[in-house]
């Protein structure tokens, strides 16, 4: 696989020593839906349970980062199929807490589950052949810091580069294509990647790439500079909003119909509940997302 080079513009942060706050699109995501929903995440570091489909996204992500380390000839449905139980093995390896989802090795609903990862797998291979792409990067760690001081960091599924030099910036879904509420927060999950690759390379992606691989659907959309510069306001905006709110913890609830979906409901004020007390802005890194975040 491609060493990432995404970080080559953020090395003098990192030698700094301690990484300062920083923004994902996670976060930013969770920020804009309900600032009370950030601070539970990033301040707080509440405990939150996967579902069975978020981890079954993190397992179909590995594969396909797996399966793209391969020699060009291996990359098929079967050697696909192979890698599903050592990623599934892994995962629980680095999570033992996964295990939890399923009553041993021998719950039906295990089999179920591992047969619905296959199937997206299957849906992959119908949207396109991994033997006729040879990606630069899979699983790349980009970062990089905005000239108004916002350091923004996140982690890209998949960079293409054409022989031209053109960019493409993928993202598996492993849920089927959105409604308008998911689609808008795909898609600034992707500005904000082209966004930081723009900044860090000086080079704007040529097409932002969803692959929703439950419906075999693709989204694509082709970013310019004019947006990109509005995007990068928005999400200096979204920042300074979260230290206002850091320096005071007054975090507010945004009720809402995802709510009812909030690991949190019980501690919000908007639903009779009560936050832990404030423990302070944290460090040192409250922008950190993971693999769960990622997959939808």
């Amino acid at each position: 696989m491609a060493e990432p080079v995404g970080t080559a513009a953020s090395g003098a942060l990192q030698d700094r020593g301690t990484r300062r706050p920083a923004l994902s699109p996670s976060r930013a995501g969770d920020f804009k839906q309900c600032p009370l929903l950030y601070r539970f995440r990033a301040v707080d570091r509440l405990p939150e349970t996967p579902t069975r489909a978020q981890v079954r996204g993190t397992v179909v992500h590995s594969v396909l980062e797996r399966l793209f380390g391969l020699p060009i000839e291996q990359r098929d449905p079967e050697r696909a199929r192979a890698l599903l139980a050592p990623a599934w093995a892994e995962l629980q390896e680095q999570q033992p807490e996964l295990a939890e989802l399923f009553d041993g090795p021998d719950d039906p609903e295990l089999a179920r589950w591992l047969e619905s990862a296959t199937a997206l797998l299957e849906s992959y291979f119908e949207m396109e052949d991994p033997r006729r792409l040879e990606p630069e990067a899979c699983e790349l760690r980009v970062e990089t810091e905005l000239d108004s001081g916002v350091l923004l960091r996140g982690f890209i599924d998949r960079v293409d580069v054409a022989p031209t030099g053109e960019i493409r910036l993928v993202d598996y879904k492993t849920g089927a294509a959105p409604r308008e509420i998911g689609e808008a927060k795909a898609m600034f999950q992707m500005k904000f990647y082209a966004l930081v690759l723009w900044r860090t390379r000086g080079e704007i992606p040529r097409q932002l790439l969803l692959m929703y691989l439950a419906s075999k659907q693709r989204l694509a959309y082709a970013p310019d500079e004019t947006e990109l510069r509005r995007f990068e306001r928005t999400l200096e905006a979204i920042w300074q909003a979260i230290l206002r709110a850091g320096k005071t913890g007054d975090f507010r609830p945004n009720p809402s119909r995802l709510c009812d979906y909030c690991d949190h409901k019980p501690l919000c004020p908007a639903f009779g509940g009560t936050p832990p007390p404030y423990p302070g802005w944290p460090e040192p890194d409250p922008g950190e997302e993971s693999v769960l975040d990622r997959t939808d």
